[in-house]
């Protein structure tokens, strides 16, 4: 069935403005140019994801605001594309200059391996997206229903393997961009060529919802690959990429109180050599557009495509897509799916640098300066900067020359500094005050919640012990929740679904340990867990394995 016969009959609204949008150009000039409010039209607000930016609001102020008679403290999210999270110095400056002159002088750090920007006003949409684009940087299908930025493994153990992953990652981005010229029309000035161009895989209504891509080099599993639509696990024999196993139909986000929507793990597909993982690419997206739910949004992830046509039947439809048979999945183990911080050997006497931020805030506040630090090693060109799918930032390809030069200059800024694995290692999103779909607080929210766990860790011995805790605002996923061994989802505000038991690879799901909860209610719950956990452990047992171990996962351990 082709994309337009299947939105033809679409039930949701959103279809109906993919469809008129004109290639996705919606009225954003006359949205843009109204200077009553700070707002677009509600029809251009669904169009402008595409463009990576969406419309928010100051939570914190809404209420006093209404009071007072005022609209909505409105501002723009602006998210920058960077497959596989590379980026170099000159365009980190820029980044940084943006985040000064425009937006709330932060930057952050997303899971997608993404740079964010936050409280960017209407009037200052084009200029900052200008000044974005000068730097060879976009946020073209950063946001809306295609697919998103690609991510890909930032230090892979043999570090000569990155490069292949990092071109995969860019080859896959550029090949499913949308081809239309609204972009460049609207924000760079371009000449309107008259027409509309046509997606020769996205069709007129482009995808039924967002469409995520992974790729992954064992042991390290640090994208989370099987939380991903379609996912890539290198496969490596005497030091080179000899092809990638290819996965399906991952996805965490859920809706509370709706059983049909959940989490799952991505299936193993078959195998494919590198010259054909972009074929997959177009191929899986394909089938997403022409077999997708398009009539409840709720649905509309391609998990739920392939848990209605089974994996058999996506297969063959792939094969049948991309003009090649899938060989077998040539198998694969994963270690952890954690960062690695500090000095990693880069070959050839150079080294990457791996810098802890915390919820991936690039921000000067408490004595610690990431913002004016990572600032100062860009402008000293120590090396390119990778982001990391877990919200970090790695300094790469440091000489051994500047090594010690580096490490004066980060510390100097307080950004090296002596923290708990549990720290190291925990995620959130970034939720209140910006994010519409924000239940709960998250990332405001993380410092104070990991220091309770340390607290509570260091009562029963086992301090020493990273334990994985990931927080989200809401069930939409965007910190992987369901992938901590401690994941709290938010309900309410001061409320979350608590959830246990997650591996430390990302290849198990954890389970809701108690709905519902505040900060005392779990802290209570988690007291006497890690008190049998620091009792019963076998060695080198992580947490998450223990539960299941124990049976306090069990059908009875659960609310």
């Amino acid at each position: 069935m082709s994309t337009e016969a299947v939105a033809a009959h679409a039930a949701s609204p959103v279809e109906a403005i993919k469809r008129a949008s004109r290639g996705l150009r919606g009225t954003l000039v006359e949205s843009l140019a109204d200077p009553v409010t700070g707002a677009l039209r509600d029809p251009d607000t669904h169009v402008l994801k595409f463009h990576g930016t969406y419309q928010q609001d100051d939570r914190d102020t809404r209420e006093t605001r209404r009071v007072r008679k005022l609209e909505p403290a409105y501002s723009f999210m602006l998210r920058a594309r960077l497959p596989g999270g590379a980026l170099t110095p000159a365009q980190w400056i820029a980044l940084d200059d943006v985040a000064g002159r425009y937006a709330n002088g932060t930057l952050r750090l997303t899971t997608r391996q993404a740079v964010q920007l936050h409280g960017v006003v209407k009037r200052a949409l084009k200029p900052t997206l200008a000044k974005i684009n000068a730097a060879m940087v976009d946020t073209l299908g950063a946001c809306g229903d295609v697919n998103r930025n690609v991510i890909a493994s930032a230090v892979p153990a043999q570090p000569a393997l990155y490069t292949d992953v990092q071109a995969q990652a860019a080859a896959i981005s550029s090949h499913l961009l949308p081809k239309t010229r609204a972009y460049h029309e609207i924000w760079l000035d371009e000449s309107p060529s008259g027409a509309i161009e046509e997606e020769p895989v996205y069709g007129t209504t482009f995808l039924p919802r967002k469409f995520k891509i992974a790729i992954a080099v064992p042991p390290y599993n640090d994208v989370d690959v099987f939380a991903h639509d379609l996912g890539y696990v290198a496969i490596v024999e005497h030091g080179a990429i000899v092809g990638y196993d290819v996965t399906v139909g991952g996805g965490l986000g859920a809706t509370h109180g709706d059983p049909t929507t959940y989490p799952r793990l991505a299936d193993v597909l078959g195998h494919v050599p590198p010259e054909r993982v972009v074929a997959i690419a177009e191929a899986v997206a394909a089938l997403q557009r022409d077999e997708g739910e398009r009539g409840d949004r709720k649905h509309a992830r391609f998990k739920y495509t392939v848990e209605r046509l089974g994996l058999a039947r996506v297969r063959e439809e792939v094969e049948r897509r991309a003009g090649f048979a899938l060989a077998p999945a040539r198998g694969f183990t994963f270690e952890h799916n954690g960062d690695r911080f500090g000095w990693l050997d880069a070959g050839g006497g150079a080294g990457h640098y791996t810098l802890r931020v915390p919820a991936g805030r690039v921000a000067d506040v408490d004595g610690v300066q990431f913002r004016s630090g990572v600032l100062a090693v860009a402008r000293g060109a120590f090396g390119t900067f990778r982001i990391t799918p877990n919200q970090n930032l790695v300094i790469a390809n440091v000489t051994a020359a500047r090594r010690d030069a580096l490490e004066a200059l980060l510390t100097a800024h307080g950004l090296v500094r002596t923290q708990s694995a549990t720290a190291r290692a925990a995620l959130a999103c970034v939720a209140l005050p910006t994010c519409p779909l924000a239940m709960a607080e998250a990332e405001r929210y993380l410092p104070a919640f990991v220091a309770r766990v340390e607290a509570l860790q260091e009562t029963h011995g086992i301090g020493d012990t990273a334990i994985r805790i990931r927080i989200t605002g809401c069930p939409n996923g965007c910190a992987r929740p369901n992938l901590a061994e401690i994941g709290l989802i938010g309900k309410a505000p001061g409320r979350y679904n608590l959830h246990l038991g997650a591996d430390v690879a990302g290849q198990r799901l954890n389970v809701r340990y108690r709905e519902n909860v505040d900060e005392t209610q779990i802290v209570a719950a988690l007291d006497p867990l890690f008190a049998r956990y620091a009792g019963e452990r076998r060695k080198v047992e992580p947490f998450g394995d223990w539960l299941w171990r124990a049976g306090v996962l069990g059908a009875e351990g659960r609310q």
